[in-house]
């Protein structure tokens, strides 16, 4: 068997402006939206990586508070961590863990999201 990655999907009360967030924090491009007034779902593509944003109503629970079983984080990338950080605690991002280094070249952060989604953020170098 031959397994891929086609998407992670995400619930949110305001999926239109949960995708807003993702595409102006971290350049995500809007795909397209499903349904409307209201919208169904927004696909966004997120360097690479498709993320389903559904819209859901009271009847859904919120999100438990990490470190949780089940899908616990989505980590992204890049070659400055630090400016990273910097950038998304000027727009003001809530900051859950400052830079930690994890090992020989890793280092990381994480912050959160719309409806209490963790966001890794991490910078690998020489590994």
């Amino acid at each position: 068997m031959n397994y891929r990655c086609d998407h992670v999907h995400l619930r949110s009360r305001d999926a239109i402006t949960a995708a807003a967030f993702y595409r102006d924090t971290f350049g995500a491009r809007e795909v397209k939206r499903v349904g409307a007034d209201p919208v169904e779902r927004v696909v966004i593509d997120l360097g690479g990586l498709t993320l389903f944003i559904e819209q859901v109503g009271d009847d859904v629970n919120p999100a438990v508070r990490t470190p949780c079983l089940g899908i616990e984080h989505i980590g992204l990338a890049t070659d400055d961590i630090e400016a990273a950080v910097d950038d998304l605690t000027a727009r003001g991002v809530p900051l859950r863990m400052g830079i930690t280094q994890r090992g020989p070249g890793l280092r990381i952060a994480f912050f959160e999201g719309p409806d209490g989604a963790l966001i890794e953020i991490l910078e690998r170098k020489g590994v």
